[in-house]
């Protein structure tokens, strides 16, 4: 959830209106600074940062960005525009506003008459900078990434009168089956380590663990069982961490952090903005909008979707990694999307000449619009089978029985990598940013990773919409994770990228992806071992996207079961909770996947075959 770079005490908060001092000479617009403690109902005081243009003939909206990862400091911004008053504040708890941090804290019980919550210190705030902040229109926006996309969320759940839109950039929306901390219950260790030390070793900084090896992944393998945290490290004094060891679940504690659950009806205008390369929150925005769409009566409700890791759409969007995107991306959203959205609503400027759904297309560059997100016209449904010798293709399997598989052993000892070693830490390496567009060729020789591939596709291939597949896979063990990559295969003839020179030769770039744990299959608050050596059907949503397979590049469908440190380790033998496993509980496990007509494993590709 963390996209703010770091500066001792203070962070340069990602804004689409603020530049930092350093900035192109163009932005040129002066800002006021003024520090000031906002207080509370229950009277904690929230250290809070305004910026205001010096110059300004009329009135102006604010817009207020709430974040647990620093304000800007005196000397630290202008502005790019001189049409807002800009607001930047410290959650509860976090440098130096007063109060309990609380990670994700959820609202409180209706009964409690003074009981706070993200959705109240929202409300409050924006009363206070009403009464206290000269030269306001009377107008606020609300917007932020990640953490403080959530809590943008939040204060859309009940907000202020004076609250006229809503930018939500990459908010997760549930931490158990989507965003930062677990995927289908499957848990992501790497970034669920390291980030609880971030926020919770100390309230009053940024806190990175101390890695004694500059390969994460040998530190991880070595540190053993999840157990064994707690006894080396954290010693029970970090409060995330020990939420996740004792809710391994999906139990009310969850369930009530999860934001879907409060969102009844679109109170005011909304954007839910995604990047389909976010390596932290690409489902969050996607689901917040999924639900707000069922009661959207007033047509407030819009998706935007780019090419774009976490935060991307904040900074150049003309390139991720080896990808080159024709166009500075970022730009085109600033300027044509989020500019003209708060202009509209907060000023009375312009007109909201805004689809539904804008996403860009990658494989082809361009930007696309929609009436519905995913589109529902022009959209045929097609499986794309395993087949024997590895082959992927549209015609079903002829053969039938049990014995058509392809099989590999998964061992926790020597786990499958998610990115090329060394595998540097989460933060502050940069790596981690890029790791969803990064090569897979370095794992395609693995024995314990199956893949199956078309044939050059002799014509472009759209795919818009959600992405599915449907395993049907057996494990030695009593349980398992079940990965599942859609990947594009760049002929061996591409040219390399013009904005980044980098050769794609036989590039291997993951368009979608999911993990599954196994024991989650059919419920993820009861969790149930698997049956050893015995079939089981898994369906697995690898969610959206808006991609064009080209003429020539070939589709490969990937399958392994482990995915470390990002993941941990399943045990493969089923345990009441893997948190407190022992190292002796580990064991190998034989994987087959099967491809026969009765068991026809395959990936659901909503193809566009037109309007």
């Amino acid at each position: 959830m963390r996209i703010a770079v770091l500066a001792g005490s203070t962070a340069l908060a990602v804004s689409i209106f603020s530049v930092p001092r350093a900035a192109k000479s163009e932005d040129k617009v002066a800002a006021a600074f003024q520090e000031v403690m906002v207080p509370m109902r229950d009277g904690a005081m929230l250290q809070t940062v305004v910026l205001s243009p010096k110059q300004r003939a009329q009135p102006l909206p604010m817009i207020l960005e709430r974040t647990p990862y620093g304000v800007p400091g005196p000397a630290s911004q202008r502005l790019r525009s001189e049409k807002y008053i800009l607001v930047f504040q410290n959650l509860r708890g976090r440098f130096k506003s007063t109060g309990k941090f609380v990670m994700q804290r959820p609202p409180h019980d209706p009964a409690e008459t003074n009981g706070v919550d993200e959705t109240t210190d929202a409300w409050d705030t924006v009363e206070w900078l009403l009464k206290n902040v000269p030269g306001n229109n009377g107008k606020v926006g609300i917007m932020g990434t990640s953490y403080s996309g959530w809590t943008t969320v939040m204060a859309a759940i009940h907000p202020h009168p004076a609250v006229k839109a809503f930018i939500e950039q990459a908010s997760p929306a549930d931490m158990f089956l989507g965003d930062d901390f677990h995927h289908n219950g499957a848990f992501r260790l790497s970034y669920g380590f390291e980030y609880s030390a971030l926020l919770e070793t100390t309230a009053e900084e940024n806190y990175h663990f101390q890695f004694d090896r500059a390969d994460t992944y040998d530190w991880y393998l070595g540190l053993g069982a999840l157990s064994n945290v707690n006894q080396r490290y954290f010693h029970g004094k970090i409060p995330t961490w020990m939420d996740f060891v004792h809710h391994a679940n999906y139990d009310e504690f969850w369930k009530r952090q999860t934001v879907i659950r409060y969102l009844d009806e679109v109170k005011a205008p909304i954007l839910h903005v995604a990047g389909w390369w976010d390596q932290e929150d690409f489902y969050g925005p996607q689901k917040i909008y999924e639900k707000l769409e069922s009661s959207d009566t007033k047509h407030w409700n819009y998706f935007v979707a780019g090419p774009w890791n976490h935060g991307q759409w904040g900074g150049n969007g003309s390139s991720l990694g080896p990808l080159g995107f024709g166009s500075d991306t970022s730009k085109y959203y600033r300027e044509n999307i989020a500019d003209p959205w708060f202009d509209y609503w907060l000023r009375g400027e312009g007109k909201l000449n805004l689809a539904e759904a804008t996403t860009f297309e990658t494989g082809t560059n361009e930007w696309k619009q929609y009436d519905a997100w995913p589109p529902r016209k022009g959209i045929e449904r097609r499986r794309l089978f395993f087949q024997p010798g590895r082959k992927l293709s549209f015609d079903a399997p002829a053969v039938s029985g049990q014995n058509a598989y392809d099989e590999y052993i998964s061992d926790p000892a020597n786990p499958v990598p998610y990115r090329p070693r060394p595998v540097a830490p989460t933060y502050p390496g940069p790596d981690w940013r890029v790791w969803l567009v990064q090569d897979q060729r370095f794992i395609d020789h693995r024995p314990d990773v199956l893949a199956w591939e078309t044939e050059p596709l002799a014509a472009d291939l759209r795919v818009v919409g959600d992405i599915t597949a449907e395993l049907f896979a057996s494990t030695s063990g009593t349980d398992s994770d079940w990965i599942v990559k859609l990947i594009d295969v760049y002929p061996e003839d591409a040219p390399a990228e013009r904005e980044t020179n980098v050769k794609m030769a036989g590039y291997q770039l993951i368009i979608a992806d999911e993990i599954l744990r196994g024991r989650f299959r059919n419920s993820f608050d009861r969790p149930e071992a698997l049956p050893p050596n015995s079939p089981v059907q898994y369906t697995i949503d690898l969610h959206t996207n808006d991609h064009v397979f080209r003429k020539g590049h070939r589709i490969m469908a990937e399958v392994h079961s482990t995915w470390f440190p990002v993941y941990d380790r399943n045990p493969q033998k089923f345990v009441p909770n893997i948190f407190e496993a022992k190292d002796s509980d580990y064991t190998k496990a034989v994987q087959r996947v099967y491809r026969s007509s009765t068991m026809p494993s395959a990936v659901v590709i909503p193809v566009f075959v037109g309007r």
